[in-house]
């Protein structure tokens, strides 16, 4: 069997931002080691915030935040972005749910299709993508992590779609997780600040967010945590003068730069402190 060498790392998100805020410090860090980093975003995120009018008008938000997310990229080393070009969803219950556009209501095999195309054109050492709750429950996220997981299988069936590329077998498959821990941080931040921190309190409720005992790897990220600011800035739509994250900087410290977590759903857990394998696999 012809070896690999497997230094792709192939993200797989939903909106411009998610490559930023859950682990863009990964992202440069392996950038900087010399990985080959792609990132595959569903969506333009239509249906984002808009910080500053001056900025953008819903008319071409989309636009805009493609712009912005090629920004962040060159921040965070990424060598190749990819967009599947569906529509926001909108947060769950809201009128863009219903959007036909809208990538929650695409179907999955359609979905599936593409990313397999792109997993065997990459054939990646490791991917990454959202947990099954997509972190705070955006359709978008969920949509993603159920076509993602679905695609890595399918990607190594040599009598699935055939003419998107030879098999191949991803061998570790990562989860971006938030800690229940660090959603506690971010609620003491808030405090901290004199922000008002209701719905971090209702989030901590509901017992959202990961078990703390549940992660896999905590990765060091602080070196990095230069680029991936830069790359928050870039999101200037999403990330104004009165965002969470600009007032309460300070306050989270690690919690936001320094260090980010995994859980792999996929692969070997050895060696620890990494997220790409080593270069043992090869094509299915």
């Amino acid at each position: 069997m012809e070896e690999m060498t497997q230094s792709t790392l192939l993200a797989l998100f939903a909106h411009p931002d998610d490559e930023s805020f859950g682990c863009g410090g990964a992202l440069a860090r392996l950038a900087d080691e010399g990985h080959r980093v792609v990132l595959v975003c569903a969506t333009r995120g239509e249906l984002g915030e808009i910080s500053d009018p001056a900025l953008a008008t819903p008319e071409n938000l989309g636009e805009v935040r493609e712009q912005e997310l090629r920004n962040a990229a060159d921040a965070l080393g990424i060598s190749e972005v990819i967009f599947l070009d569906y529509r926001d969803s909108g947060m769950a219950g809201t009128e863009g749910n219903n959007d036909p556009r809208a990538f929650s209501a695409q179907p999955p095999d359609v979905v599936v299709r593409q990313l397999v195309g792109i997993i065997r054109r990459e054939r990646p050492g490791a991917i990454l993508t959202f947990e099954p709750n997509g972190g705070y429950g955006h359709p978008d996220h969920i949509a993603m992590h159920h076509n993602a997981m679905a695609a890595v299988s399918a990607a190594g069936v040599g009598a699935y779609a055939p003419d998107q590329g030879q098999p191949w077998r991803t061998p570790r498959v990562w989860w971006s997780v938030i800690p229940q821990q660090a959603l506690r941080g971010l609620r003491d931040a808030m405090v901290t600040v004199g922000m008002e921190s209701d719905w971090a309190e209702e989030l901590i409720e509901s017992g959202a967010g990961w078990p703390d005992d549940d992660v896999d790897l905590n990765l060091d990220v602080a070196a990095w945590a230069d680029k991936k600011w830069r790359s928050f800035e870039a999101h200037a739509t999403q990330f104004g003068e009165d965002s969470l994250f600009r007032r309460a900087k300070d306050a989270l410290g690690d919690a936001i730069l320094g260090q980010e977590t995994f859980v792999l759903a996929i692969g070997d857990k050895e060696p620890t402190g990494t997220l790409i394998a080593p270069p043992t696999g090869t094509p299915s």
